[in-house]
Parts: C-alpha cells; sequence; structure tokens
C-alpha cells in the first residue's frame, strides 16, 4: 500500500493514522534513503500519541525512548550496526511487550520478519509511504479501514 505525502501535514496525518490504527508492541520498520523521513514519521508518531519532548536520531546512541500517555515509545537507529541481529541480544524481545511502539530505522525485514515495515521514498513532489506488512501481525487492510476519504 502507497501513500503519496506531498508536505509535512501529510506525513502528520499518516502517522496519526498509524498511531490510532497499530496495535501495542508493534515492530515497525522504518526504511528508505538518508533524508527520506524516517526520523520525522517518527517525531509525529511521537506527538500524535502525545509526547512533548524532542525526538531527535539515536544515530550514536543506538536507542531513544519517549514516554507518553499510551506507553513507552522506543527508537532504534541501526544504520551503523553490522549486524542488525545484535539488537535481539541488547534486549529487543523485552521491549515488545512494555512499549506502544519499537521503531527501528534502517531495519532490515530479513532480521525482523514479524514487522509492519514504512519505506520513505522521495519524489519530485514530496515522498511516498509504502507499508509492507511482514508476517502475519498487521493486516494492511485495518489501515485502509481506517482512512479518511478524499
Amino acid at each position: 500500500m502507497t501513500t503519496p505525502l506531498y508536505s509535512l501535514e501529510d506525513t502528520r496525518a499518516l502517522a496519526q493514522k498509524l498511531a490510532q490504527t497499530l496495535p501495542e508492541g508493534r515492530l515497525v520498520l522504518l526504511t528508505g534513503p538518508m533524508g527520506a523521513g524516517k526520523t520525522t514519521l517518527v517525531k509525529f508518531l511521537a506527538e500524535a500519541l502525545g509526547f512533548r519532548g524532542e525526538v531527535t536520531s539515536p544515530t550514536y546512541t543506538l536507542i531513544h525512548e519517549y514516554p507518553t500517555e499510551h506507553g513507552l515509545i522506543v527508537h532504534i537507529d541501526a544504520y551503523r550496526m553490522a549486524d542488525q541481529e545484535e539488537l535481539y541480544s541488547l534486549g529487543l524481545e523485552d521491549y515488545l511487550p512494555e512499549a506502544r511502539l519499537v521503531l527501528v530505522e534502517w531495519g532490515n525485514p530479513r532480521v525482523f520478519p514479524d514487522s509492519l515495515e514504512i519505506h520513505l521514498e522521495p519524489t519530485q513532489t514530496g515522498r511516498t509511504a509504502t507499508l509492507r506488512s511482514h508476517g502475519a501481525i498487521f493486516p494492511l487492510e485495518r489501515f485502509a479501514e481506517k482512512e479518511s476519504p478524499g
């Protein structure tokens, strides 16, 4: 399922829909080239769930946590990781039942087979967001049902 994002407001609206639709403890992989808007989407997701602090890429710290009234958002940047499977030994599976969402920038779907991937791609008119469900954890029809007309 691909959605065009022509503006930051479109990205914010996508984040709102995701926040309303994604079940607790969901692992979301954010993929796409550098500068495609992965951290911006995390920022808008955190805002949609009530976080009012600063959201930045955890490139050097690996993990940022954002507490919200709906539960913890865990933001991971796997860009510099040679072996993303190391995230399991760092406690990724411990976060899943505790967190509202676990968002992994640069996450590899082969390493995280039970995930929702959101691939962001720049275009001449903005960017696109393509949602891909890996495993049986998130039927995309549920997301499409929540979309508002027009």
